[in-house]
């Protein structure tokens, strides 16, 4: 992996800006002290001033904590202003950041602090149904590398954390003397779910992330009249780089919903004048009820990006006659390899029908051999690109998931059309895309398993109306056993820390389950029957 990494280093260089989102940042700051970087819901809008001199104090607080270039930190938050301040900071001192989704409970929380030996993490006390102070108390005995708390809009003190407003309470670190930071080190650490059960810890540089906001930025012109609309978790690749590292990075700005709500984000639409939004199908779908029910054409929106999950042509068609000036496209990517295809901005039934085009990324879709394939013939979705990856943190997984040449394993099956187009048309990774969200099927098989009455458990992704694809399970008991109902598995799942959506929302009991002849479930069968239930198992 040593040697492809150099190719790549030589390669994608001249694509490259080698800079920071922090060197970006106080530029920004300097220029336009007053002007929004962020717009926020139901607080003051922050801009690009106010964040800076907050990220300057965060870092001379990070710096007396004793943190050191390439240290991990941990960030486990909805989506505020926060958010940004945090990975300012982190790039300004050379630190790793680890944004965590919200979602995650213990099983998830324990594996990724553990695995990334994080030495701090920020977290809210309470939010929605979840107690962060408590859940982190638990672990904590489990993580030794974990030195530091810190609760960020906390009311109460708790032992052992640190109020993040009083870790703020300081002077602000001085721009001079900031370390000196390579751009091609690592500045973000994400967690995919990977077929093996276990999160894949996803590496990106500076100049990658920056690189995927130059690709989309060109592709859809991106000026600085435009709003970002970003729904997605900041601690989802796509929240991460279109909500808060798109403000210091590009001319436009973004403005952050911490929880989606179709009616609401029309109103924060019409208030901040949003043009542009990337989001799952739900958001899409959701958004075009509201507006229809309203009567309201949205006419400050031109772009909506969208993937993450299957998108009908039906529903970006429809999109094309709700939205009066918006153009919305199909888009394809992954935390890996973020929006490796963008849509066609100028034919909506191509934007409709198929995944877009490649952008920024060399395409290759091969064959069981790693041959090419002929165009409109199937195959693995393979792709190169200076906005990719720089590998995973544990170098075993690199071999497998890279080609000699450095072509990265989608796992995704698909064709290229005679237009050019790419068509996703199948998956061979075992996993669930639950509204924009990847799960893994092994993860929650593996829990099952634990089951002292399930002797084979299959989880299988199952049409959802609305997050796309839901989380079904086929299992079969022990001949002793009593019958299992959803509410039994339900309640098993979280009490072994499995997020709430990672909970089969439909069980099946069966006798057995088709395999191949070398005894492997034929996952591709039991996927069928859930959508064709005529089809059988």
């Amino acid at each position: 992996m040593t040697s492809l990494r150099q190719e790549r280093l030589s390669r994608d260089a001249p694509e490259w800006r080698n800079t920071t989102i922090a060197i970006e940042a106080f530029k920004k700051a300097q220029l336009h002290p007053d002007k929004v970087a962020i717009f926020l819901e139901d607080e003051p809008d922050a801009t690009y001033g106010s964040i800076a001199e907050e990220a300057l104090k965060l870092i001379a607080a990070l710096h007396t904590l004793g943190l050191q270039q390439g240290d991990v930190i941990s960030f486990q938050l909805p989506n505020w202003r926060e958010g940004a301040v945090i990975d300012i900071a982190a790039a300004a001192l050379g630190l790793v950041v680890n944004p965590i989704v919200p979602i995650y409970r213990d099983a998830e929380l324990r594996f990724i602090l553990s695995d990334a030996a994080s030495k701090l993490i920020f977290i809210p006390d309470q939010h929605r149904s979840i107690d962060y102070v408590d859940m982190i108390s638990r672990l904590r005995p489990e993580l030794p590398n974990l030195e530091t708390v810190v609760t960020v809009r906390a009311e109460a003190e708790y032992p052992g954390a640190i109020r993040y407003e009083q870790l703020t309470d300081c002077e602000p670190a001085a721009q001079a003397g900031l370390p000196s930071v390579d751009p091609n080190s690592v500045k973000c650490r994400l967690y995919t779910s990977g077929t093996t059960g276990f999160p894949k810890a996803v590496l990106h540089s500076h100049n990658t992330l920056i690189r995927i906001l130059d690709n989309t930025s060109d592709h859809s012109g991106t000026k600085s009249s435009d709003v970002m609309i970003m729904p997605s978790p900041i601690t989802h690749i796509t929240g991460y780089s279109s909500g808060l590292n798109l403000p210091f990075i590009r001319d436009g700005r973004s403005a952050l919903m911490e929880r989606w709500n179709a009616d609401k984000c029309i109103d924060f639409i019409h208030r901040v004048g949003g043009t542009m939004t990337v989001g799952a199908t739900p958001f899409l779908q959701e958004l075009l009820d509201a507006a229809e029910r309203r009567g309201d054409s949205l006419p400050s929106m031109r772009v909506f990006s969208c993937g993450g999950a299957a998108v009908p042509p039906a529903l970006v068609l429809r999109a094309y006659e709700v939205l009066a000036n918006c153009r919305t496209v199909r888009v394809y990517g992954s935390t890996e390899a973020p929006i490796i295809t963008l849509g066609w901005l100028n034919d909506a039934q191509l934007a409709a029908t198929t995944d877009g085009h490649a952008y920024g990324y060399e395409v290759r879709i091969v064959d069981e051999n790693g041959d090419e394939v002929a165009d409109g013939t199937d195959g693995e979705i393979t792709a190169r690109g200076s906005g990719m990856f720089l590998g995973y943190a544990d170098p075993d997984q690199n071999t497998e998931a890279h080609t000699s040449d450095g072509f990265f394993h989608t796992g995704d099956i698909g064709r290229r059309t005679a237009e050019g187009a790419i068509l996703i048309t199948d998956r061979k990774k075992d996993i669930i895309i639950r509204g924009g969200e990847n799960i893994s099927a092994k993860e929650i098989e593996d829990c099952l398993h634990l089951h002292p009455d399930i002797k084979e458990a299959a989880v299988v992704s199952m049409p959802h109306e609305r997050l796309g694809e839901g989380v079904c399970v086929f299992l079969i008991l022990h001949p002793e056993s009593a019958r299992l109902a959803q509410e039994d598995i339900a309640a098993f799942t979280e009490a072994q820390g499995l997020a709430r959506q990672k909970i089969p929302e439909r069980v099946e009991l069966v006798e057995d389950l088709p395999r191949t002849p070398s005894g492997k479930v034929r996952k591709d069968r039991l996927r069928k029957q859930l959508s064709d239930p005529s089809s059988g198992s």
